[in-house]
């Protein structure tokens, strides 16, 4: 069978989609799309090519009920440029392959990340792992400019150790993680599909999600039908826990939420971000009636975006 070619995706090829300050993402190569995703899962009964409206509903089949071994026939090659600190949070996913510029054979350029000013924030009270709200400019600009500072001082000794003659691999030791660096990075679908999941998702460090954000852009181009159901199962669906479950239950028949403390605001948070256009929330709210507690359904406008 020849090489599938989808036009979106050669569209994009070689395009550098930019992220960060400095920083990007480009789709070196692919192999395969949406039908090869559909061929590989009917080569277990032999059935051909089917419509695209089959195709589609196979694909959100597979997707929906977990049978994901089809999407890792679709290989995807980026070639991307991002800070250290980004590029260590990245490289926690271990199901991917790749190649990354070395400061042993390479001098490493000056190309440093500055935050822009309203991405200097404060540590969110309630995340520990997280940023909260930004600081006032003036504050946040004196911070950007001792940056700025700290990383062409370091970058200067480096350089004066270098012209020294010292070893490269030792020279670099002490760059700062906020230095650009740069890798090939070759995924399956399914594994990037969970990539997105996981760091396109509100929690995760603004300074990754812009590029999951871009990644998606090409996972969209490769497979538009696969990525049409990844948003519906995966990127834009909620788990619910089997204590949620009854909770749901149990407030539908109009009596009290039985979860409390942790697991009651964790049960609300989800609620919060039913990605409809009209957005459901089931409140843990009650009226009182004669003779029994009637939980209140309030209905609000939901962003189509979420």
């Amino acid at each position: 069978m020849a090489r599938m070619v989808v036009p979106a995706a050669e569209e994009l090829l070689d395009k550098e989609i930019k992220v960060l300050d400095k920083g990007f993402v480009r789709l070196v190569d692919y192999m395969g799309g949406d039908e090869r995703i559909v061929q590989s899962a009917r080569v277990s009964y032999g059935a051909g090519t089917k419509s695209v409206r089959q195709d589609r509903g196979l694909i959100h089949y597979l997707l929906r009920n977990d049978h994901t071994s089809p999407f890792e026939q679709v290989q995807l090659t980026f070639h991307t440029k991002m800070p250290i600190f980004v590029a260590r949070q990245w490289v926690r996913h271990r199901t991917a392959r790749l190649n990354e510029i070395s400061g042993r054979y390479s001098v490493m350029r000056d190309e440093f990340y500055v935050p822009a000013p309203e991405d200097v924030c404060i540590q969110s009270a309630n995340n520990k792992q997280g940023s909260g709200e930004a600081l006032p400019m003036e504050d946040a600009l004196e911070i950007i400019r001792q940056f700025e500072a700290d990383q062409k001082a370091l970058y200067a000794r480096y350089e004066s150790h270098l012209e020294k003659d010292l070893a490269r691999e030792l020279a670099r030791i002490n760059l700062p993680l906020s230095l650009y660096t740069e890798w090939y990075w070759q995924i399956d679908l399914h594994n990037l599909f969970h990539f997105i999941r996981l760091r396109a998702d509100a929690h995760a460090q603004k300074q990754i999600r812009v590029f999951a954000e871009a990644l998606a852009t090409c996972a969209a181009a490769v497979a538009p039908l696969a990525y049409e159901a990844f948003e519906e199962h995966r990127l834009y669906s909620l788990k619910f826990s089997r204590s949620e479950c009854l909770a749901i239950q149990a407030m539908l028949a109009g009596q009290p939420n039985p979860l409390e403390g942790r697991n009651l605001q964790i049960f609300e948070s989800k609620l919060a971000q039913i990605p409809f256009f009209e957005k459901i929330l089931l409140a843990n709210e009650y009226q009182a009636q004669p003779g029994r507690r009637v939980c209140r359904i309030r209905v609000h406008q939901c962003d189509p975006g979420l």
